[in-house]
């Protein structure tokens, strides 16, 4: 039994059916990546959050100098 079948039988055993629009979306995301994320403290995700914010503010100053020397 797949993730996605199991998961539909636990919305079921409620009542409830999955969602299409959600199902549509869910094929894209790699639900690894969100587990090792899980696994880490918040402490280790806060830090990685401010290196992605760190490393999206360089890329956005290079972005500006670039158009600025044209």
């Amino acid at each position: 039994m797949t993730q996605d079948e199991r998961t539909a039988a636990v919305l079921r055993k409620y009542g409830l059916e999955p969602d299409p629009v959600i199902e549509f979306y869910k094929r894209d995301v790699d639900r690894s990546r969100l587990r090792q994320n899980l696994m880490r403290t918040t402490d280790e995700r806060m830090a990685l959050l401010v290196e992605m914010q760190r490393l999206h503010e360089e890329a956005r100053r290079a972005g500006e100098k670039l158009r600025r020397q044209k």
